[in-house]
């Protein structure tokens, strides 16, 4: 039976895992941070000696895009350091490390969608230390890593941009969302299936396979996203276009982040759904849980 530990279980792509794995037969250990800590070698080493994972999917990061810009050595410890701690403490094991990271990686200043082999030229702390982390799996991990790289993460599960725009959606009339930052929205549940279809199809992890990107397909911006959710929500609360210089934050985001995702696809044999599609899931799950 193949084993799975997956770290940063309380995350909303940890909590779509333990949701979608209800009906594999693998072996699934789900732990969040007091559990098993990437930034103590210690505790990784006391959960992997215990579990023995034939895969360990880290979902651990830290995520305060604006947060870092201040809190630097942290963002550092957990998306650098806590990286290299997983990889060095599951060498032995010899499992395969599936990490999630992030099209911040980028600059945000392409023509096209980002292939997984495009230049990494990240513009926040967030992104910088993400980047760091995926180093650090390609030149110490290569033949036991894949990163799979993804955007725009929300799901029925904890904080993101769909939640608070359905609070908002409830409580205002109108609100304002930037309309110049394109990319896609990326529905946790469809990328939780991708990383467990990776697993049951038993895909080689190596040069050809160690850096991909997921995402739901279809061009948007946060806008036309907001505008979405309120029409698939039933709410009338008026979304105003405004362009970024008017909603200024401590990190810089990516102006272009969309991302080609057909290598995953061809190694999966999988055609990823539009955005909107995912999120009418979404939305449907999220009614079921209020019923």
């Amino acid at each position: 039976m193949t084993k799975v530990l997956i770290t940063g279980a309380d995350g909303q792509l940890g909590k779509s895992l333990e949701k979608c794995s209800h009906q594999k037969k693998d072996h699934f250990l789900f732990t969040n941070s007091k559990e098993l800590d990437i930034c103590d070698p210690i505790s990784i080493r006391t959960v992997l000696g215990s579990f023995k994972p034939d895969y360990i999917i880290n979902c651990a990061a830290y995520t305060a895009v604006d947060k870092a810009e201040e809190d630097k050595i942290k963002a550092f410890l957990v998306n650098r350091d806590g990286v290299i701690n997983l990889i060095e403490e599951s060498a032995s094991l010899k499992c395969k490390i599936i990490h999630i990271s992030t099209d911040y990686v980028f600059s945000g200043n392409a023509k096209h969608p980002y292939k997984e082999d495009d230049e990494l030229d990240p513009q926040s702390i967030y992104g910088y230390s993400k980047a760091e982390g995926e180093k650090a799996l390609l030149e110490l991990a290569e033949t036991r890593s894949i990163i799979i790289r993804t955007s725009w993460l929300y799901s029925e599960f904890g904080h993101n941009f769909l939640k608070t725009m359905l609070r908002l959606g409830a409580e205002k009339e109108s609100i304002n969302v930037v309309n110049d930052q394109l990319g896609t929205p990326t529905y946790a549940s469809d990328l939780a299936n991708a990383i467990l279809m990776i697993i049951d199809k038993n895909i080689a992890f190596g040069k050809h396979s160690n850096l991909l990107h997921f995402s739901n397909s279809g061009l948007t911006n946060w806008y036309e996203f907001a505008i979405a959710i309120m029409k698939f929500s039933d709410l009338k609360c008026k979304v105003n276009p405004i362009p970024t210089s008017s909603y200024p934050t401590a990190a810089k985001r990516p102006a272009y982040s969309e991302l080609n995702c057909q290598k995953i696809e061809g190694l999966l044999n999988y055609k990823i759904r539009d955005w909107e599609l995912a999120l009418k899931e979404c939305l449907f799950e999220i009614n079921l849980e209020t019923k």
